[in-house]
Protein backbone atom coordinates (compact mmCIF):
# COMPACT_ATOMS: atom_id res chain seq x y z
CA UNK A 1 0.00 0.00 0.00
CA UNK A 2 1.46 3.37 -0.99
CA UNK A 3 0.72 6.19 1.41
CA UNK A 4 3.06 8.93 2.57
CA UNK A 5 2.39 12.51 1.65
CA UNK A 6 4.71 15.48 1.50
CA UNK A 7 3.80 19.05 0.75
CA UNK A 8 5.64 21.49 -1.47
CA UNK A 9 4.88 24.81 -3.12
CA UNK A 10 4.84 25.58 -6.80
CA UNK A 11 5.59 28.84 -8.47
CA UNK A 12 2.95 31.55 -8.72
CA UNK A 13 2.40 30.62 -12.36
CA UNK A 14 0.93 27.24 -11.35
CA UNK A 15 -2.80 27.03 -12.17
CA UNK A 16 -4.95 27.89 -9.17
CA UNK A 17 -8.18 25.99 -8.51
CA UNK A 18 -11.00 27.22 -6.28
CA UNK A 19 -9.42 25.83 -3.14
CA UNK A 20 -5.70 26.13 -3.87
CA UNK A 21 -5.21 29.61 -2.44
CA UNK A 22 -1.76 30.85 -3.49
CA UNK A 23 -1.19 27.94 -5.78
CA UNK A 24 0.05 25.32 -3.36
CA UNK A 25 -0.33 21.75 -4.49
CA UNK A 26 0.12 18.47 -2.73
CA UNK A 27 2.53 15.94 -4.20
CA UNK A 28 2.97 12.31 -3.28
CA UNK A 29 6.76 11.84 -3.28
CA UNK A 30 7.61 9.19 -0.69
CA UNK A 31 6.47 5.60 -0.46
CA UNK A 32 6.14 3.43 2.60
CA UNK A 33 4.34 0.24 3.55
CA UNK A 34 1.47 0.49 6.02
CA UNK A 35 -0.39 -2.83 6.38
CA UNK A 36 -4.18 -2.84 6.58
CA UNK A 37 -5.51 -4.86 9.52
CA UNK A 38 -9.15 -5.99 9.59
CA UNK A 39 -11.27 -7.99 12.03
CA UNK A 40 -12.28 -11.25 10.37
CA UNK A 41 -15.53 -12.65 11.78
CA UNK A 42 -14.52 -16.09 10.57
CA UNK A 43 -11.29 -16.24 12.60
CA UNK A 44 -12.60 -13.92 15.35
CA UNK A 45 -9.39 -11.93 15.32
CA UNK A 46 -7.74 -8.99 13.60
CA UNK A 47 -5.68 -10.10 10.61
CA UNK A 48 -3.41 -8.36 8.14
CA UNK A 49 -5.36 -7.96 4.91
CA UNK A 50 -3.71 -9.72 1.97
CA UNK A 51 -5.67 -9.51 -1.30
CA UNK A 52 -5.83 -12.52 -3.58
CA UNK A 53 -4.61 -10.45 -6.52
CA UNK A 54 -1.92 -7.89 -5.84
CA UNK A 55 -3.30 -4.37 -5.85
CA UNK A 56 -6.92 -5.51 -6.38
CA UNK A 57 -9.81 -6.26 -4.05
CA UNK A 58 -13.03 -8.14 -4.71
CA UNK A 59 -15.69 -6.78 -2.32
CA UNK A 60 -19.26 -8.06 -1.96
CA UNK A 61 -21.75 -6.29 0.29
CA UNK A 62 -25.24 -7.57 1.03
CA UNK A 63 -27.71 -4.98 -0.24
CA UNK A 64 -31.28 -4.17 0.74
CA UNK A 65 -34.48 -6.15 0.37
CA UNK A 66 -36.44 -3.53 -1.53
CA UNK A 67 -39.93 -3.93 -0.09
CA UNK A 68 -39.73 -0.84 2.11
CA UNK A 69 -37.46 2.10 2.90
CA UNK A 70 -34.10 1.36 4.50
CA UNK A 71 -34.09 2.43 8.15
CA UNK A 72 -31.18 4.29 9.68
CA UNK A 73 -29.96 1.09 11.36
CA UNK A 74 -29.63 -0.51 7.90
CA UNK A 75 -27.86 2.60 6.68
CA UNK A 76 -25.26 2.35 9.44
CA UNK A 77 -24.03 -0.87 7.81
CA UNK A 78 -23.75 0.77 4.39
CA UNK A 79 -21.77 3.69 5.83
CA UNK A 80 -19.35 1.22 7.49
CA UNK A 81 -18.92 -0.60 4.18
CA UNK A 82 -18.35 2.72 2.42
CA UNK A 83 -15.59 3.58 4.90
CA UNK A 84 -13.98 0.18 4.30
CA UNK A 85 -14.05 0.73 0.55
CA UNK A 86 -12.64 4.24 0.89
CA UNK A 87 -9.80 3.02 3.14
CA UNK A 88 -8.88 0.30 0.66
CA UNK A 89 -8.83 2.82 -2.19
CA UNK A 90 -6.91 5.35 -0.09
CA UNK A 91 -4.20 2.71 0.26
CA UNK A 92 -3.89 2.49 -3.51
CA UNK A 93 -5.95 -0.68 -4.01
CA UNK A 94 -8.35 -1.02 -6.93
CA UNK A 95 -11.70 -2.21 -5.57
CA UNK A 96 -14.32 -4.11 -7.54
CA UNK A 97 -17.47 -3.65 -5.47
CA UNK A 98 -20.58 -5.76 -6.04
CA UNK A 99 -23.87 -5.23 -4.18
CA UNK A 100 -27.10 -7.19 -4.54
CA UNK A 101 -30.65 -5.93 -4.64
CA UNK A 102 -32.94 -8.56 -3.14
CA UNK A 103 -36.18 -8.17 -5.07
CA UNK A 104 -37.49 -11.72 -4.60
CA UNK A 105 -37.14 -14.68 -2.24
CA UNK A 106 -36.64 -12.99 1.14
CA UNK A 107 -39.43 -14.43 3.27
CA UNK A 108 -40.82 -12.80 6.41
CA UNK A 109 -39.29 -15.58 8.53
CA UNK A 110 -35.79 -17.05 8.68
CA UNK A 111 -37.61 -20.38 8.94
CA UNK A 112 -38.41 -20.29 5.19
CA UNK A 113 -42.01 -19.64 6.20
CA UNK A 114 -44.40 -16.76 5.66
CA UNK A 115 -44.89 -14.49 2.69
CA UNK A 116 -42.26 -13.23 0.30
CA UNK A 117 -41.51 -9.68 1.46
CA UNK A 118 -41.90 -8.33 -2.07
CA UNK A 119 -45.35 -9.87 -2.52
CA UNK A 120 -46.32 -8.61 0.93
CA UNK A 121 -45.14 -5.09 0.03
CA UNK A 122 -47.17 -5.18 -3.18
CA UNK A 123 -50.35 -6.05 -1.27
CA UNK A 124 -49.64 -3.35 1.32
CA UNK A 125 -49.35 -0.60 -1.29
CA UNK A 126 -51.67 -1.85 -4.01
CA UNK A 127 -48.87 -2.06 -6.59
CA UNK A 128 -47.12 -4.84 -8.47
CA UNK A 129 -44.09 -6.48 -6.88
CA UNK A 130 -42.01 -5.10 -9.75
CA UNK A 131 -43.20 -1.55 -9.06
CA UNK A 132 -42.41 -1.99 -5.37
CA UNK A 133 -38.90 -3.19 -6.24
CA UNK A 134 -38.23 -0.27 -8.59
CA UNK A 135 -39.56 2.36 -6.18
CA UNK A 136 -37.63 1.21 -3.11
CA UNK A 137 -34.46 0.54 -5.10
CA UNK A 138 -34.46 4.18 -6.19
CA UNK A 139 -35.28 5.30 -2.64
CA UNK A 140 -32.29 3.34 -1.36
CA UNK A 141 -29.99 4.83 -3.99
CA UNK A 142 -31.23 8.29 -3.02
CA UNK A 143 -30.36 7.57 0.63
CA UNK A 144 -26.89 6.48 -0.46
CA UNK A 145 -26.36 9.72 -2.37
CA UNK A 146 -27.50 11.86 0.54
CA UNK A 147 -25.13 10.02 2.89
CA UNK A 148 -22.33 10.39 0.32
CA UNK A 149 -21.95 6.61 0.03
CA UNK A 150 -20.13 5.60 -3.14
CA UNK A 151 -22.22 3.34 -5.36
CA UNK A 152 -20.95 -0.17 -6.14
CA UNK A 153 -19.34 -0.93 -9.47
CA UNK A 154 -21.98 -3.59 -10.10
CA UNK A 155 -25.60 -3.72 -8.92
CA UNK A 156 -27.14 -7.20 -8.98
CA UNK A 157 -30.92 -7.62 -8.92
CA UNK A 158 -31.79 -11.14 -7.83
CA UNK A 159 -34.53 -11.41 -10.43
CA UNK A 160 -31.93 -10.94 -13.18
CA UNK A 161 -29.79 -13.88 -12.02
CA UNK A 162 -32.32 -16.71 -11.69
CA UNK A 163 -30.41 -18.77 -14.28
CA UNK A 164 -27.24 -18.61 -12.19
CA UNK A 165 -29.13 -19.51 -9.03
CA UNK A 166 -30.71 -22.55 -10.67
CA UNK A 167 -27.25 -23.56 -11.88
CA UNK A 168 -25.88 -23.44 -8.33
CA UNK A 169 -28.77 -25.53 -6.99
CA UNK A 170 -28.26 -28.13 -9.72
CA UNK A 171 -24.58 -28.37 -8.79
CA UNK A 172 -25.53 -28.94 -5.13
CA UNK A 173 -28.12 -31.51 -6.16
CA UNK A 174 -25.54 -33.41 -8.20
CA UNK A 175 -23.20 -33.49 -5.21
CA UNK A 176 -25.91 -34.87 -2.92
CA UNK A 177 -26.49 -31.84 -0.69
CA UNK A 178 -30.20 -31.33 -1.45
CA UNK A 179 -33.57 -32.97 -0.87
CA UNK A 180 -37.13 -32.15 -1.87
CA UNK A 181 -40.09 -31.42 0.41
CA UNK A 182 -43.68 -30.45 -0.32
CA UNK A 183 -42.76 -26.77 -0.50
CA UNK A 184 -39.29 -26.71 -2.05
CA UNK A 185 -35.71 -27.86 -2.48
CA UNK A 186 -33.65 -27.76 0.72
CA UNK A 187 -29.97 -27.86 1.65
CA UNK A 188 -29.10 -30.70 4.06
CA UNK A 189 -26.85 -29.02 6.63
CA UNK A 190 -25.80 -32.36 8.16
CA UNK A 191 -23.94 -33.19 4.94
CA UNK A 192 -21.43 -30.40 5.69
CA UNK A 193 -19.14 -31.21 8.62
CA UNK A 194 -18.33 -27.60 9.51
CA UNK A 195 -21.77 -26.08 8.97
CA UNK A 196 -22.23 -23.01 11.15
CA UNK A 197 -18.54 -22.22 11.62
CA UNK A 198 -18.99 -18.48 10.99
CA UNK A 199 -21.43 -18.21 13.91
CA UNK A 200 -19.77 -20.94 15.98
CA UNK A 201 -23.06 -22.86 15.91
CA UNK A 202 -21.54 -26.22 16.85
CA UNK A 203 -20.54 -24.83 20.26
CA UNK A 204 -24.06 -23.44 20.60
CA UNK A 205 -25.60 -26.84 19.84
CA UNK A 206 -27.18 -25.29 16.73
CA UNK A 207 -29.31 -22.97 18.87
CA UNK A 208 -29.66 -20.63 15.89
CA UNK A 209 -31.38 -23.47 14.09
CA UNK A 210 -33.87 -24.49 16.75
CA UNK A 211 -35.62 -21.13 16.62
CA UNK A 212 -36.83 -21.80 13.07
CA UNK A 213 -39.79 -23.95 12.11
CA UNK A 214 -39.20 -27.49 10.86
CA UNK A 215 -42.23 -28.38 8.76
CA UNK A 216 -41.20 -31.36 6.69
CA UNK A 217 -37.54 -30.40 6.69
CA UNK A 218 -35.16 -33.12 7.85
CA UNK A 219 -33.20 -30.87 10.21
CA UNK A 220 -34.15 -27.57 11.90
CA UNK A 221 -31.16 -25.69 10.40
CA UNK A 222 -31.80 -26.84 6.81
CA UNK A 223 -32.70 -23.99 4.49
CA UNK A 224 -34.56 -23.47 1.23
CA UNK A 225 -32.71 -23.22 -2.06
CA UNK A 226 -35.87 -23.13 -4.18
CA UNK A 227 -39.44 -22.56 -3.01
CA UNK A 228 -42.43 -23.88 -4.95
CA UNK A 229 -45.24 -21.49 -5.74
CA UNK A 230 -48.25 -22.37 -3.54
CA UNK A 231 -50.85 -24.60 -5.27
CA UNK A 232 -53.57 -22.69 -7.13
CA UNK A 233 -51.76 -19.39 -6.45
CA UNK A 234 -50.28 -17.24 -9.20
CA UNK A 235 -47.34 -15.30 -7.83
CA UNK A 236 -46.13 -12.09 -9.49
CA UNK A 237 -42.54 -13.31 -9.36
CA UNK A 238 -42.07 -16.96 -10.28
CA UNK A 239 -39.98 -18.96 -12.75
CA UNK A 240 -39.85 -22.43 -14.23
CA UNK A 241 -37.11 -24.75 -12.95
CA UNK A 242 -36.12 -28.43 -13.11
CA UNK A 243 -38.11 -28.89 -9.87
CA UNK A 244 -41.23 -26.92 -10.73
CA UNK A 245 -42.60 -23.38 -10.82
CA UNK A 246 -41.30 -21.27 -7.97
CA UNK A 247 -38.65 -18.79 -6.88
CA UNK A 248 -35.13 -18.92 -5.38
CA UNK A 249 -34.39 -18.82 -1.68
CA UNK A 250 -32.86 -15.69 -0.17
CA UNK A 251 -29.44 -17.18 0.60
CA UNK A 252 -28.76 -18.70 -2.80
CA UNK A 253 -29.06 -15.30 -4.48
CA UNK A 254 -25.95 -13.80 -2.91
CA UNK A 255 -23.78 -16.87 -3.51
CA UNK A 256 -24.71 -17.03 -7.19
CA UNK A 257 -24.27 -13.30 -7.85
CA UNK A 258 -21.07 -12.88 -5.85
CA UNK A 259 -19.26 -15.72 -7.59
CA UNK A 260 -20.63 -14.63 -10.99
CA UNK A 261 -18.81 -11.31 -10.73
CA UNK A 262 -15.95 -11.94 -8.28
CA UNK A 263 -15.15 -15.63 -8.62
CA UNK A 264 -14.59 -17.97 -5.67
CA UNK A 265 -12.93 -17.30 -3.38
CA UNK A 266 -12.98 -13.51 -3.40
CA UNK A 267 -11.49 -11.14 -0.86
CA UNK A 268 -14.10 -9.55 1.43
CA UNK A 269 -17.77 -10.21 2.16
CA UNK A 270 -19.66 -7.68 4.31
CA UNK A 271 -23.03 -7.24 5.93
CA UNK A 272 -24.79 -6.46 9.19
CA UNK A 273 -24.07 -8.49 12.32
CA UNK A 274 -27.58 -9.98 12.06
CA UNK A 275 -26.50 -11.81 8.90
CA UNK A 276 -23.98 -13.98 10.77
CA UNK A 277 -26.14 -16.78 12.28
CA UNK A 278 -28.43 -17.42 9.29
CA UNK A 279 -27.88 -15.63 5.98
CA UNK A 280 -24.09 -15.63 5.81
CA UNK A 281 -23.85 -19.01 7.52
CA UNK A 282 -26.03 -20.47 4.78
CA UNK A 283 -24.21 -18.63 2.00
CA UNK A 284 -20.97 -20.20 3.16
CA UNK A 285 -22.50 -23.66 3.42
CA UNK A 286 -23.96 -23.79 -0.10
CA UNK A 287 -20.99 -22.08 -1.76
CA UNK A 288 -18.34 -24.25 -0.14
CA UNK A 289 -20.39 -27.39 -0.76
CA UNK A 290 -20.70 -26.48 -4.45
CA UNK A 291 -17.11 -25.41 -5.13
CA UNK A 292 -15.01 -27.03 -2.39
CA UNK A 293 -13.31 -23.72 -1.58
CA UNK A 294 -13.97 -20.79 0.73
CA UNK A 295 -16.50 -18.25 -0.52
CA UNK A 296 -14.54 -15.26 0.82
CA UNK A 297 -11.29 -14.88 2.74
CA UNK A 298 -12.47 -12.08 5.05
CA UNK A 299 -15.90 -11.63 6.60
CA UNK A 300 -16.74 -8.24 8.12
CA UNK A 301 -19.90 -7.17 9.93
CA UNK A 302 -21.28 -3.90 11.26
CA UNK A 303 -22.95 -3.78 14.67
CA UNK A 304 -26.52 -2.75 15.51
CA UNK A 305 -27.93 0.71 16.00
CA UNK A 306 -29.74 0.55 19.35
CA UNK A 307 -32.61 2.73 20.51
CA UNK A 308 -33.29 3.92 24.06
CA UNK A 309 -35.02 0.75 25.30
CA UNK A 310 -32.11 -1.41 24.17
CA UNK A 311 -33.77 -2.89 21.06
CA UNK A 312 -32.11 -3.03 17.67
CA UNK A 313 -33.82 -1.00 14.98
CA UNK A 314 -36.11 -3.11 12.79
CA UNK A 315 -38.75 -2.57 10.13
CA UNK A 316 -41.14 -4.78 12.09
CA UNK A 317 -41.03 -2.58 15.20
CA UNK A 318 -42.15 0.86 16.28
CA UNK A 319 -38.56 2.09 16.09
CA UNK A 320 -38.47 2.23 12.30
CA UNK A 321 -36.72 5.54 11.55
CA UNK A 322 -35.78 6.51 8.00
CA UNK A 323 -33.42 9.17 6.76
CA UNK A 324 -36.46 11.23 5.79
CA UNK A 325 -37.63 11.24 9.42
CA UNK A 326 -34.27 12.76 10.41
CA UNK A 327 -34.59 15.35 7.65
CA UNK A 328 -38.11 16.22 8.77
CA UNK A 329 -36.62 17.06 12.15
CA UNK A 330 -34.07 19.37 10.48
CA UNK A 331 -31.09 17.01 10.65
CA UNK A 332 -28.89 16.76 7.59
CA UNK A 333 -27.97 13.27 6.28
CA UNK A 334 -24.26 14.08 6.59
CA UNK A 335 -24.83 14.93 10.26
CA UNK A 336 -26.05 11.36 10.69
CA UNK A 337 -22.97 10.09 8.84
CA UNK A 338 -20.79 12.16 11.19
CA UNK A 339 -22.61 10.59 14.16
CA UNK A 340 -21.86 7.11 12.82
CA UNK A 341 -18.18 7.89 12.33
CA UNK A 342 -17.80 8.63 16.04
CA UNK A 343 -18.40 4.99 17.06
CA UNK A 344 -16.36 2.02 15.82
CA UNK A 345 -18.27 -0.16 13.37
CA UNK A 346 -17.92 -3.22 15.65
CA UNK A 347 -19.51 -1.48 18.63
CA UNK A 348 -23.24 -1.02 19.16
CA UNK A 349 -24.35 2.59 18.84
CA UNK A 350 -27.11 4.01 21.03
CA UNK A 351 -29.33 6.32 19.00
CA UNK A 352 -30.91 9.46 20.45
CA UNK A 353 -32.11 12.78 19.07
CA UNK A 354 -29.65 14.57 21.35
CA UNK A 355 -26.82 12.55 19.81
CA UNK A 356 -27.87 13.54 16.29
CA UNK A 357 -28.19 17.20 17.32
CA UNK A 358 -24.71 17.08 18.86
CA UNK A 359 -23.33 15.47 15.70
CA UNK A 360 -24.91 18.17 13.53
CA UNK A 361 -23.32 20.88 15.67
CA UNK A 362 -20.00 19.05 15.56
CA UNK A 363 -20.05 18.76 11.78
CA UNK A 364 -20.93 22.45 11.40
CA UNK A 365 -17.96 23.32 13.65
CA UNK A 366 -15.70 21.05 11.60
CA UNK A 367 -16.74 22.64 8.29
CA UNK A 368 -16.21 26.15 9.67
CA UNK A 369 -12.85 25.24 11.20
CA UNK A 370 -11.52 23.82 7.92
CA UNK A 371 -12.93 26.77 5.98
CA UNK A 372 -10.67 29.13 7.93
CA UNK A 373 -7.31 27.33 7.73
CA UNK A 374 -4.62 27.93 5.08
CA UNK A 375 -4.74 25.86 1.91
CA UNK A 376 -1.35 24.29 2.63
CA UNK A 377 0.78 24.10 5.75
CA UNK A 378 4.31 23.07 4.88
CA UNK A 379 5.91 21.25 7.79
CA UNK A 380 6.99 18.03 9.44
CA UNK A 381 4.02 18.06 11.84
CA UNK A 382 1.59 17.82 8.96
CA UNK A 383 3.45 14.88 7.49
CA UNK A 384 3.41 13.19 10.89
CA UNK A 385 -0.35 13.79 11.10
CA UNK A 386 -0.88 12.00 7.76
CA UNK A 387 1.17 9.02 8.94
CA UNK A 388 -0.80 8.80 12.18
CA UNK A 389 -4.10 9.14 10.33
CA UNK A 390 -3.23 6.28 7.97
CA UNK A 391 -2.05 4.16 10.90
CA UNK A 392 -5.45 4.60 12.59
CA UNK A 393 -7.69 3.98 9.58
CA UNK A 394 -5.59 0.92 8.67
CA UNK A 395 -6.10 -0.44 12.19
CA UNK A 396 -9.49 -2.07 11.59
CA UNK A 397 -11.02 1.23 10.43
CA UNK A 398 -10.42 3.15 13.65
CA UNK A 399 -12.32 6.20 12.42
CA UNK A 400 -13.34 7.53 15.89
CA UNK A 401 -9.70 8.00 16.89
CA UNK A 402 -8.87 9.37 13.44
CA UNK A 403 -11.56 12.03 13.95
CA UNK A 404 -10.04 12.89 17.31
CA UNK A 405 -6.64 13.20 15.64
CA UNK A 406 -8.15 15.55 13.05
CA UNK A 407 -9.65 17.84 15.71
CA UNK A 408 -6.36 17.91 17.59
CA UNK A 409 -4.51 18.89 14.40
CA UNK A 410 -7.06 21.63 13.65
CA UNK A 411 -6.76 23.03 17.17
CA UNK A 412 -2.97 23.10 16.86
CA UNK A 413 -3.23 24.54 13.31
CA UNK A 414 -0.78 22.03 11.86
CA UNK A 415 -2.76 20.96 8.77
CA UNK A 416 -4.09 22.81 5.73
CA UNK A 417 -7.19 22.45 3.59
CA UNK A 418 -5.39 20.25 1.09
CA UNK A 419 -4.78 17.71 3.84
CA UNK A 420 -8.34 18.02 5.16
CA UNK A 421 -9.75 17.39 1.69
CA UNK A 422 -7.34 14.48 1.27
CA UNK A 423 -8.49 12.69 4.42
CA UNK A 424 -12.12 13.43 3.53
CA UNK A 425 -11.60 10.87 0.78
CA UNK A 426 -11.88 8.42 3.70
CA UNK A 427 -14.39 10.23 5.92
CA UNK A 428 -16.78 11.01 3.06
CA UNK A 429 -18.20 14.16 4.67
CA UNK A 430 -18.11 16.12 1.40
CA UNK A 431 -16.12 18.90 3.10
CA UNK A 432 -15.07 20.69 -0.08
CA UNK A 433 -18.66 21.15 -1.26
CA UNK A 434 -19.85 22.17 2.20
CA UNK A 435 -17.13 24.80 2.52
CA UNK A 436 -17.91 26.11 -0.97
CA UNK A 437 -21.55 26.61 0.05
CA UNK A 438 -20.50 28.91 2.89
CA UNK A 439 -19.56 31.56 0.33
CA UNK A 440 -22.76 31.25 -1.74
CA UNK A 441 -24.84 34.47 -1.79
CA UNK A 442 -27.98 34.43 0.38
CA UNK A 443 -31.33 35.25 -1.24
CA UNK A 444 -33.07 38.53 -0.33
CA UNK A 445 -36.15 37.79 1.76
CA UNK A 446 -38.82 39.99 3.33
CA UNK A 447 -38.17 41.03 6.94
CA UNK A 448 -41.25 39.12 8.13
CA UNK A 449 -39.90 35.91 6.61
CA UNK A 450 -36.44 36.53 8.08
CA UNK A 451 -38.06 36.87 11.50
CA UNK A 452 -39.81 33.51 11.10
CA UNK A 453 -36.53 31.91 10.00
CA UNK A 454 -34.72 33.37 13.01
CA UNK A 455 -37.47 32.12 15.33
CA UNK A 456 -37.20 28.65 13.79
CA UNK A 457 -33.40 28.68 14.16
CA UNK A 458 -33.85 29.44 17.86
CA UNK A 459 -36.35 26.60 18.16
CA UNK A 460 -33.86 24.20 16.57
CA UNK A 461 -31.10 25.41 18.87
CA UNK A 462 -33.40 24.74 21.83
CA UNK A 463 -34.33 21.33 20.41
CA UNK A 464 -37.98 22.39 20.25
CA UNK A 465 -38.71 20.18 17.25
CA UNK A 466 -42.49 20.65 17.46
CA UNK A 467 -42.20 24.44 17.15
CA UNK A 468 -39.56 24.01 14.44
CA UNK A 469 -41.94 21.85 12.38
CA UNK A 470 -44.81 24.30 12.91
CA UNK A 471 -42.69 27.20 11.68
CA UNK A 472 -41.55 25.19 8.67
CA UNK A 473 -45.19 24.53 7.76
CA UNK A 474 -46.00 28.23 8.20
CA UNK A 475 -43.16 29.25 5.89
CA UNK A 476 -44.29 26.73 3.28
CA UNK A 477 -47.87 28.00 3.57
CA UNK A 478 -46.55 31.51 2.87
CA UNK A 479 -44.86 30.24 -0.28
CA UNK A 480 -41.31 29.49 0.83
CA UNK A 481 -39.39 26.20 0.54
CA UNK A 482 -37.26 25.26 3.54
CA UNK A 483 -34.27 22.96 3.13
CA UNK A 484 -32.20 22.21 6.23
CA UNK A 485 -28.49 21.70 5.72
CA UNK A 486 -25.45 21.35 7.92
CA UNK A 487 -24.87 25.07 7.33
CA UNK A 488 -28.36 26.10 8.46
CA UNK A 489 -31.73 26.50 6.75
CA UNK A 490 -31.83 27.48 3.08
CA UNK A 491 -35.12 29.28 2.31
CA UNK A 492 -36.25 29.99 -1.24
CA UNK A 493 -39.42 31.53 -2.64
CA UNK A 494 -42.01 29.62 -4.63
CA UNK A 495 -43.15 32.81 -6.33
CA UNK A 496 -42.43 33.26 -10.03
CA UNK A 497 -41.22 36.75 -10.86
Amino acid sequence: MISLYHFSTHSATHPVDKFSGLGYTMMVIIEFFMPIKLYNTMSRQIEEFKPIKKGRVGLYTCGPTVYNFAHIGNLRTYVFEDILKRVLKFNGLKVKHVMNITDVGHLTSDADEGDDKMEKGAIREGKTAWQIADFYTEAFRSDMQELNIEEPDIWCRATEYVKEQIGLIKKLEKKGFTYQTLDGIYFDTTKLADYGKLANLKKQDLRAGVRVGVGDKINPADFALWKFSPPLVKRQMEWDSPWGIGFPGWHVECSAMATKHLGQPFDIHCGGIDHVPVHHTNEIAQSEAAEGTALANYWMHGEFLIIANGDKMAKSGDNFLTLQVLKNKSFGPLSYRYLLLQTHYRKQLMFSWDAVASAQTGLERLVNAIAHIPTVVDGAQEKKFIEQFISLINDDLNIPEALGLLWNALNKKIIGQKTAFLIDEVLGLDLKRQIARLSEPKSDLPDSIKMLIAERDRARANKDWRLSDELREKLETLGYNVKDTNDGAVVTSNFVS
